[in-house]
């Protein structure tokens, strides 16, 4: 793949697999940002709703399936597609780059909801190439900011690395009258905190974060796609938060952007 200006590292608090029908605040804050994005040559994508354990499998199809991986929906959620190409010669070079990190190779994932339900509104031409990599819950948190920091090369070939979950999930917690959970809003300012100052020993410290990360998430699988992005990041890049709502008492719909300056 050819070099190309650095580009910017995205994580979006995608939520509701409804956002991908509905008009929302939300999508169109997507479709918003994916104007303003430079056009890349593909798209990786981490998403909360591929987990492994042991390894980190990487998408190597040709023709990504989509995945509708959510039960009770409405028959139009069902009917969604995103017909966008894989790149299975980038994919494998990025299995080998994870050599270390347990990387592998897979040609039966495709796209899940936390990638194609974003996907439409950012590129909704579909003509980007775009390919998942899965998320180890089988290794510490600091081990998903070393996949981020592995993958951060890959932006200076164009490579747009699309982070896909939620700061704060805890469906166990919903509040269905809209009402912040107090953990939720501490949690979801904390790690705004902490990202602004560029601590990531703090976010991917288990221990310190005790009590309030166990809330915020009672698994980690909507976290550590957050983690990735942030590994991807460096000190040159500006940081834009958007969506910074709470939905449904515990959902932080928070996104972030780190621009090359």
């Amino acid at each position: 793949m050819r070099a190309s200006a650095r580009m910017p590292v995205v994580f979006l608090g995608h939520g509701s697999p409804m956002n991908a029908i509905e008009d929302t605040e939300v999508n169109r804050a997507w479709a918003a940002l994916g104007k303003s994005l430079p056009q890349p040559n593909a798209i990786l994508v981490v998403s909360a709703h591929w987990a492994t354990r042991g390894t980190t499998l990487v998408d190597v199809s040709a023709h990504p399936r989509v995945i509708h991986d959510f039960y009770g929906f409405p028959d139009a959620l069902y009917a969604e597609q995103y017909p966008a190409k894989g790149h299975p010669e980038l994919a494998r070079e990025v299995s080998t780059l994870l050599a270390s990190h347990g990387g592998d190779v897979d040609d039966t994932w495709g796209l899940d909801h936390g990638a194609w339900s974003i996907l439409k509104f950012l590129f909704p031409k579909a003509d980007v190439p775009v390919f998942q990599i899965s998320i180890d819950m089988s290794r510490g948190l600091e081990h998903q900011l070393e996949v981020g920091r592995t993958l951060s090369s890959l932006r200076d070939r164009g490579v747009l690395i699309l982070g896909s979950g939620n700061v704060v999930h805890n469906l166990s917690a919903l509040d269905f009258g809209g009402r912040p959970q107090d953990f939720a809003v501490e949690f979801d300012s904390f790690f705004a905190n902490k990202l602004s100052d560029r601590d990531m020993t703090a976010l991917a410290d288990r221990k310190g974060m005790g009590r309030l990360l166990r809330m915020a998430h009672p698994s980690v699988d909507h976290y550590l796609p957050a983690l990735t992005v942030a590994g991807a990041s460096d000190s040159r890049d500006e940081l834009t938060y958007m969506t910074e709502d709470i939905d449904l008492g515990s959902i932080a719909m928070r996104s972030f952007v780190f621009h090359a300056t």
